[in-house]
């Protein structure tokens, strides 16, 4: 058996695993690269093996950094089926043609406005190749015994995180292989606690916030404070938010606020039409999830989504305090951008980041406190107050990932950490070679193992 790491390996984007076995190819996960221009650039290269060689895709959960370059490997020539969870289908079925329309929308603006090198930009790929690419997705059902390609058997199992992420256990002959993917938190708001794993020969563990600890208790008591205080001043908080998952939670979070009285009871506005779907498909996936249906229900009780063009443009007016929620969850581009331009020149507001910014994103730079960061070819200021609160992310912690994999029912051969920037993960690579003693290491991009 062979591995090959085509992304999420030394980043927390662009997550592809090449399992090879007996001339027959398994990809697990189809991620596309965000944040620094070398890794963005990863999304235009050639793949290192013609996509028509292989036989199927595995995905282990909807975010774009896990399946969003599925439309452009189908337009290479990928022809065989992708396996997910139906709550993923579901999800993939709003945000790849989403993704689509971004990546277009975003070219011919860069085009207008004349601030791209490229003449003219293109987009990666088309809301119509998206919906290709969607007509390939079969079925796959949790804690079920299936075949994906030939040589290769599989189970997935509930990984918290987001509706449908699972994590993977894959036999390959006499080897077995447990992808983590990314992992939920054992007390997030939302979402059940992941399974325990597996046992297996050589397991893949993500690492997103392998050096940092957080809860979503005090990320709560935080987002309470950030509100207050920005309302006193009259201003807006301004939160970029993935359409599924995070912004469900906010939406959440901020009614549990609002109904013990420990934030006032300001507008809350929702630019993404595909956060609002989304959010209804919480009530059909509740085997999933924490929430009772009446909780449900209420996430979008009195929230003003954006439905039309002129309707999310409005929201860059607001002259009292408020809170929007807007995708997408880095700042790299999307409806948040424009809200951004809007928002981040005026001290009265707050920008407050619920996922992880990876190395190269605005959101990177903005709670690294640079001043200013450039938005559609124009430097902004930055002038609002910026915060973090990873409690709210959807990722397990460093004591979240040492506690699932030292939950294995035994010592795996090899320990091999994706998904994470290189400090966090070799942080959580010292802790588990320290507390386990197991053999643990980082692959790195392109890395090729026979196992």
């Amino acid at each position: 058996m062979q591995l090959r790491f085509l992304g999420g390996a030394g980043s927390v984007t662009g997550t592809k695993v090449l399992v090879e076995r007996d001339g027959h190819r398994l990809l697990i996960d189809c991620g596309l690269f965000q944040g620094l221009k070398q890794l963005r650039l990863h999304n235009w290269s050639a793949m290192p093996v013609p996509s028509a060689s292989i036989d199927a895709v595995l995905l282990t959960h909807a975010h774009i950094d896990h399946s969003g370059f599925l439309p452009r490997l189908v337009e290479l020539g990928f022809k065989g089926p992708v396996y997910a969870t139906q709550a993923t289908i579901d999800l993939c079925q709003l945000l790849l043609p989403e993704a689509g329309q971004l990546l277009t929308a975003e070219a011919e603006f860069a085009n207008q406005l004349g601030y791209t090198k490229h003449a003219p930009a293109l987009p990666l790929y088309s809301e119509q190749s998206a919906r290709l690419a969607l007509e390939q997705f079969r079925v796959c059902e949790f804690d079920q015994l299936f075949e994906p390609a030939p040589g290769f058997s599989c189970r997935l199992a509930p990984a918290g995180h987001v509706l449908g992420a699972a994590s993977v256990h894959l036999r390959c002959g006499e080897h077995s292989l447990l992808f983590s993917s990314d992992l939920g938190g054992q007390d997030d708001l939302v979402m059940k606690a992941p399974v325990p794993p597996e046992a297996a020969d050589f397991v893949l563990l993500e690492s997103t916030y392998g050096n940092q600890r957080h809860r979503s208790t005090e990320a709560l008591t935080r987002l309470a404070k950030t509100i207050n205080r920005t309302c006193a001043r009259g201003g807006v908080v301004v939160v970029p938010a993935y359409a599924a998952g995070r912004a469900q939670l906010l939406l959440h979070a901020i009614r549990q606020l609002k109904n013990t009285a420990r934030i006032p009871d300001v507008p809350v506005y929702l630019n993404s039409p595909i956060a609002a779907a989304a959010t209804r498909l919480y009530q059909q996936h509740a085997e999933l999830h924490r929430l009772s249906a009446d909780a449900c229900a209420a996430m979008l009780d009195d929230v003003n989504v954006a439905h039309t063009e002129a309707e999310a443009m409005a929201l860059n007016h607001l002259d009292t305090p408020g809170i929007l929620v807007a995708t997408e969850g880095v700042a790299n581009g999307g409806r948040v951008a424009h809200h951004l331009k809007a928002y981040a020149v005026d001290a009265r507001h707050a920008i407050a980041f619920t996922a992880h910014q990876p190395a190269g994103t605005r959101g990177a730079a903005m709670l690294a406190g640079i001043p200013r960061v450039k938005i559609h070819g124009e430097w902004i200021d930055i002038r609002a107050e910026v915060i973090s609160l990873p409690g709210l992310s959807g990722h397990a912690d460093h004591q979240g990932l040492l506690d699932w994999i030292e939950a294995l029912p035994r010592a795996p051969r090899h320990v091999y950490l994706m998904h994470g920037e290189p400090e966090a993960a070799d942080s959580l690579r010292q802790a588990i070679t320290e507390r386990q003693g197991w053999p643990c290491s980082v692959p790195e991009y392109l890395e090729l193992l026979y196992l």
